[in-house]
């Protein structure tokens, strides 16, 4: 049976993007022929979660509805590295908990992150989406692995544009940053371009 994940921010007892969360659960479970879904909002008041702070809720589900959750302190990380690492048939439509595929990739890789590459497009890190800076404008790669519900929030509040990123057209951008559900758009904490150890041009991109 199929397991599915859920990562969400709860920061001073307060849940964040809880409308695309369940959007994207209740469009799993439809894309696998199940009528009824689970309430995100039942589940998190049932925690009667009072602490402050920046919490990670994690809820593990099934189709047949059965859930696990977690309440795990949070901290954003600060990457060191990041490696360009092409995979053509890498499918993550769904956010499953299974992410053997991914920690595979990561294992191999000479970087602390990874960029996954999918016919020369640019995609996502093994946990985030990604936003590059042109100018003073942020942008997204159109060829996105998932979806995520920060890339949604962003892009329908307008703050960013979807492009196409390349490994052609990537060193066209000045900057990168990480974006998910518990890391927010923040201008204050980005990443020059070249803290991709590997890109096109220099002598490591070929050596994966």
């Amino acid at each position: 049976m199929y397991q599915f994940i859920e990562s969400i921010k709860v920061e001073d007892q307060k849940i964040f993007l809880l409308e695309f969360h369940q959007k994207r659960v209740d469009q799993t479970f439809a894309h696998f022929g199940k009528e009824s879904t689970i309430d995100l909002t039942k589940i998190f008041k049932n925690l009667e979660h009072d602490e402050d702070g920046l919490f990670k809720l994690r809820i593990v589900y099934d189709l047949d509805k059965r859930i696990r959750t977690q309440m795990l302190p949070y901290a954003i990380p600060e990457i060191n590295d990041f490696q360009l690492v092409e995979n053509n048939s890498f499918d993550y439509s769904f956010k499953f908990e299974d992410r053997k595929e991914l920690e595979k990739m990561k294992m191999k890789s000479k970087a602390e992150e990874i960029i996954i590459v999918k016919n020369n497009h640019i995609t996502d890190t093994t946990f985030s989406n990604l936003l590059f800076l042109k100018g003073k404008d942020w942008f997204t790669p159109k060829t996105y692995l998932l979806n995520g519900v920060q890339r949604q929030n962003l892009l329908k509040h307008k703050k960013i544009k979807e492009a196409d990123i390349t490994l052609q057209n990537i060193k066209e951008f000045s900057h990168f940053q990480i974006i998910n559900a518990l890391n927010d758009f923040d201008d204050m904490f980005i990443y020059p371009i070249d803290r991709i150890i590997n890109l096109p041009g220099n002598e490591e991109y070929l050596d994966l």
